[in-house]
This record gives structure tokens, sequence and C-alpha cells, in this order.
């Protein structure tokens, strides 16, 4: 074969590979001018149902004995308080006893290390209070200092509050980011003189609880606030739609 022809068919098979390149890319790059991709959000303002509050307190004492005695008497004075206060009784739960044996470091003139002293058992209990009452376990939890005219010295930790029905509030806000996506996208394919087609993929985003009207951080894995009676919950869902 003369090399004229040779090299005409090298031409030849370069230019239809050429052309094949550039008609792929060119329905490559319409196909992806058809995507329209958007991201709906929804949230949701909600009232706790649950509050979790506990406190503790402690009794010191050289004798085992005398130290138990007198934490059961502050574990009896406690409980009736709350009883008072309206709390019921299952809704108490008084942990065990942990039993401290304390001691202090006896040093020398120079700060060396001489020996260490017995200086007592600290015995000390928790309460935990579970109740769908918030609004009145709250405000004892605030108001329970009063047994310090007792004489207990009771360490009151903050409530922790929790909705029960979060499960329903997430489906709700999935659907309201849904229908926000869709609105989005629709706009978009209006705008452009296309119209929306079916949906490709759906993603769905984290779940984000924080306290209402407090500039809490949004969490990567997902923020979970117990300290706020009052909260809000959001979630983003990221939707791909095909432009018609």
């Amino acid at each position: 074969m003369r090399p004229t022809i040779i090299t005409a068919v090298i031409i030849g098979t370069c230019a239809v590979i050429a052309f094949a390149l550039v008609s792929n890319a060119y329905k490559y790059r319409s196909k992806t001018m058809e995507t329209i991709v958007v991201t709906g959000l929804a949230e949701k303002d909600f009232n706790s149902d649950l509050i979790v509050w506990s406190g503790t307190y402690a009794r010191k004492s050289f004798d085992l004995k005398d130290a138990y005695s007198t934490l059961k008497n502050d574990e009896n004075a406690i409980r009736s308080y709350l009883l008072k206060k309206g709390i019921a009784a299952g809704n108490m739960q008084f942990s065990s006893v942990m039993i401290n044996k304390e001691f202090s470091q006896q040093t020398n003139a120079n700060g060396q290390y001489m020996s260490q002293e017995f200086t007592g058992y600290n015995l000390m209990q928790t309460v935990t209070i579970e109740s769908s009452e918030v609004d009145k376990v709250d405000k004892i939890s605030r108001e329970v200092a009063e047994l310090i005219q007792s004489g207990i010295e009771f360490n009151s930790n903050p409530p922790m509050f929790y909705n029960t029905k979060l499960n329903e509030v997430k489906m709700e806000l999935l659907g309201k980011a849904s229908a926000d996506a869709r609105a989005r996208a629709e706009t978009i394919a209006k705008n452009a003189g296309s119209s929306l087609g079916e949906l490709k993929k759906a993603t769905m985003g984290v779940f984000q609880i924080t306290g209402k009207n407090s500039n809490e951080a949004y969490s990567y894995g997902g923020a979970f606030n117990t300290s706020n009676k009052y909260k809000t919950g959001s979630i983003t869902i990221k939707m791909e739609f095909e432009a018609d």
C-alpha cells in the first residue's frame, strides 16, 4: 500500500475517533446541564415532654455505720420533701450508696511525702427524677436548696429535657424539607424555560435539635440539645431532578 493511502487511512480513522469523542462530550455536557440539584430545609419548634433531673448528697464520718445511718436519714428527708412537692414515689430512683475511704498525705518541712492519714469515710448517694410533669420538676430543681435548712447539703444537677415523639417530628420535617426542595427545583426549571422531570436521587441531611432562639452551632454528627426546655428541630434534604 502506498504511503499516501496509508496516511489518508490514518487521518480518516483519527477523524472518526475525534468526532466520536466530541459527540460523547457534548452528550455528557448536555446531560449534565439537564440536571437540577437543590437542597430543601425544614424547621419546627417543639416543647419537651420529659424531664430527667438528679441531685447528689453525701455524709462523712470516721465511723462507717454513723455515716451510713446519717445518709439514710437524709434519703428519707429528701423523699419526704419531694413527695410534699408533688413528685410521685414511682418517679424517684435512689442509687446505691458509694463509699470512699479518704486519706490526706503527710509531708515534712521539705515537702517530701512521709505517710498518709485516714480522714474518714465519705458516703454519697444520688436521686434521679424522671417525669412527664416538666414544668413542675423544673421548678422544684430550682427550689431544692430549701433542703439546706434541714442540714442536707444537696447538690442539684441541671435538668435534662427530652421529647418522646422525635420520630414524628423527624418524619414531619422530612416531608416539609422534600416539598421545599421540589419547590426550589420547580422555580429554577421555570426560570430556565424548562420543566421539572423525575427525581433521580435524594439524600437526607443530619437531624439537628438545638435550643429555641439560641445561637447553638450545628454539629456534623447532629446536634442533640438536652439543656433547653423549648427546642427547634431542623433537617435538610438534597434532591436531584431531571429537567425536561
